[in-house]
């Protein structure tokens, strides 16, 4: 439950960040990502640990081919890592497949509201808004299955 809080503070921080100023700040991710393997060992141990880290790996890796091939910000790569190293490997994964989901619906939006598809090329949008989302529709989805 207390990472669960942890994680929405942080995903509200980020997502009001990137939406004003396009950036989500290393002095809200790396702090959280100390906390997430604080927390996680303190909870569970060693392996409380490793599931932190597995999440964290996870997390870098799912976002990193974008990230190279010029699709998304360091710091959106970062808070996918976070959330990672926050929740474990299933959790990221899950997290993933929503965010891409909320990713493509706010790019057809971007797209109608600029006018069509031509006019919206490089203009980016505040992805972490769709990692935040994906995020927390994972969590809902817990909540409604325990």
């Amino acid at each position: 439950m207390l990472i669960n809080v942890i994680l929405i503070m942080i995903l509200a921080v980020c997502v009001a960040t990137d939406v004003r100023k396009r950036k989500i700040y290393n002095k809200v991710i790396f702090p959280s990502l100390i906390a997430a393997f604080v927390l996680n060992t303190a909870m569970g141990g060693f392996s409380g640990f490793g599931e932190s880290i597995i999440g964290f790996l996870v997390g870098l890796v799912l976002l990193l081919i974008p990230y190279i091939l010029g699709g998304m910000g360091a710091g959106d790569v970062k808070l996918m890592a976070l959330i990672g190293a926050l929740k474990g490997y299933a959790f990221v994964l899950e997290s993933f497949v929503y965010m891409a989901l909320i990713g493509g619906l706010l790019a057809i939006m971007v797209i109608i509201m600029r006018g069509g598809f031509k006019k919206s090329l490089g203009i980016g949008m505040p992805y972490g808004v769709a990692i935040a989302g994906g995020a927390v529709v994972a969590l809902l989805m817990d909540v409604t299955l325990l």
